[in-house]
């Protein structure tokens, strides 16, 4: 599997539907020291983001940020838009039901640029609510 950049943009984010897949791209993950991240097609039409941070031993989540994705992921359910279920964190995530790829793998870039430092992205994806 290709190196992955970190962040890593939607249309690389790797499609881990299946379990030949889903173990690729945790390996991949773990063998670049990168957190993973992944779309998975779940029965149906719905989709599931997952991340996980123990794939890169060395990187760690600020506290800042941790919060940041546990507040756009309670902003997600109160939207209805994933599972009350998801996860999220501290170090693994998963958003379920998400109703399409394309919006599943913008929620995927933005949780990973996130987890790396980076919160605009996340806070484009899922605004604030005013």
């Amino acid at each position: 599997m290709e190196p992955l950049p970190t962040p890593c943009p939607a249309d690389r984010i790797p499609d881990a539907t299946g379990l030949d897949a889903f173990e690729a791209a945790c390996k991949a993950a773990k063998d670049q020291r990168v957190v993973f991240i992944a779309v998975e097609r779940q029965v149906g039409l719905l989709w599931t983001v997952k991340a996980d941070a123990l794939t890169a031993p060395q990187h760690t989540i600020d506290s800042a940020v941790y919060d940041a994705v546990r507040e756009a992921v309670a902003r997600l359910i109160h939207a209805r838009e994933i599972r009350p279920d998801s996860c999220a964190g501290p170090v693994d995530f998963v958003l379920h039901d998400v109703d399409s790829e394309g919006r599943a793998r913008e929620l995927a870039a933005a949780l990973h640029a996130a987890l790396y430092g980076g919160l605009e992205p996340l806070t484009r994806a899922v605004p604030p609510t005013t």
